[in-house]
C-alpha cells in the first residue's frame, strides 16, 4: 500500500503555527521566507519602489508581486505611498523595520557571492563604505575601517554584467507589453 504524502500547509496554518512556537526563526520565514518576498526587498533596498520596476527585477508575475507586496505592508515592513491620484499609483517605501532586514540582506549577498558562483564571476554589486569611502567587502563589518556596515552608509554600484542583465531584463519587458 502506497503512502499518501500530506498535503502542502497553507499560509494561514504556517503563520499559526509560527506564533505557536518561541522560535524566531520560524516566525521570521513565515514573513520573509520566500524567493519572491527576498527579491522584493532586494530591488527596495536598491531602491525601485514601483510596482512595474520590481515585477521586471524579480521576473514575478503581477499578482506574486502583489501579494508580496501586500503581505510586506501587512506585516509592517514597508508602506505605500500615493504618487499619483489619476490613475491612483503607489511607491513602496521601507519602514523602520524593513530597513532592519539590511544585514540579512547583506548576509544573504555575502553567502550568494561565497558559495553559488563561479571564481571567475564578477562580484554582482560593490558597495562603498561611505564613512572611510573604501570597498567594504562582503561585510557585516567592513574590511577597511571595521565599522558596521549600516545602509545609509552604503553606495552601491552594480558590476557591468548585472547592471547589462538588469537592462536587458527591462528592455525585454517593454518589447512584450501591449
Amino acid at each position: 500500500m502506497t503512502q499518501k504524502s500530506p498535503p502542502p500547509a497553507s499560509a494561514e496554518h504556517e503563520a499559526a503555527h509560527a506564533h505557536s512556537t518561541l522560535c524566531p526563526i520560524a516566525r521570521a520565514q513565515v514573513i520573509v521566507g520566500d524567493r519572491w518576498t527576498v527579491l522584493v526587498l532586494r530591488e527596495l533596498f536598491l531602491g525601485n519602489r514601483r510596482f512595474e520596476e520590481i515585477q521586471v527585477q524579480t521576473q514575478a508575475t503581477p499578482q506574486m508581486v502583489a501579494s508580496r507586496l501586500k503581505k510586506l505592508e501587512a506585516e509592517g515592513l514597508i508602506e505605500r505611498r500615493l504618487y499619483s491620484e489619476r490613475p491612483p499609483r503607489h511607491e513602496y517605501h521601507l519602514t523602520p523595520m524593513g530597513i532592519s532586514f539590511h544585514p540579512v540582506f547583506l548576509a544573504l549577498r555575502a553567502w550568494g557571492e561565497t558559495w553559488c558562483k563561479g571564481e571567475h564571476e564578477e562580484v554582482a554589486i560593490r558597495y562603498t563604505h561611505i564613512p572611510c569611502g573604501q570597498d567594504p567587502g562582503l561585510g557585516p563589518a567592513c574590511q577597511s575601517c571595521g565599522k558596521e556596515m549600516r545602509r545609509e552608509e552604503l553606495s552601491a554600484r552594480l558590476s557591468g554584467s548585472f547592471d547589462a542583465e538588469r537592462r536587458e531584463r527591462l528592455q525585454a519587458f517593454k518589447a512584450g507589453r501591449v
